[in-house]
């Protein structure tokens, strides 16, 4: 049914209970995963307006891909070991124009996204990334619920 997913994260809570409904996923016959981490763009934005260097942005950025590639190098291994194949992308820019363009381009079966992540800031509405993902994408997505405690 759900052969190739897109799981996008931001290594939140949320992200990672979505892994969970992932890794039930291959029972019903999954066998893809591409995982998406986005270095928001925003965050360099901010960095400049707070006259941060260029190369200490640079720095950073660098810094938050090599953190992101380590992250998703276990995550990987982790859905290996279950016997799914895994594809890792790390990609700079506004995290829901970046999730719609891996869409695109990976076809996914499905998308496996968290309600809220790291800057959640209410407890009414979806997250901006998820709610925008959901309007705008080609396929079928899965939003994973935050615990009510969270």
């Amino acid at each position: 049914m759900f052969k190739k997913i897109l799981y996008p994260t931001d290594f939140s809570e949320v992200a990672a209970k979505a892994l969970d409904y992932i890794k039930q996923l291959k029972e019903a016959g999954a066998q893809e995963v591409t995982i998406l981490h986005v270095i928001n763009q925003r965050i360099i934005d901010g960095l400049k307006r707070h006259a941060m260097l260029d190369k200490d942005i640079l720095h950073w950025r660098n810094k938050a891909e090599e953190i992101a590639h380590d992250s998703l190098v276990e995550m990987s291994k982790e859905l290996e070991s279950l016997g799914f194949t895994v594809k890792t992308v790390v990609k700079t820019g506004f995290p829901w124009r970046e999730i719609l363009e891996v869409e695109k381009k990976e076809a996914p079966s499905i998308l496996v996204i968290g309600s809220h992540g790291r800057s959640n800031l209410g407890d009414v509405f979806l997250g901006s990334v998820s709610d925008r993902v959901i309007r705008k994408s080609k396929g079928p997505v899965m939003v994973i619920k935050r615990d009510m405690k969270d």
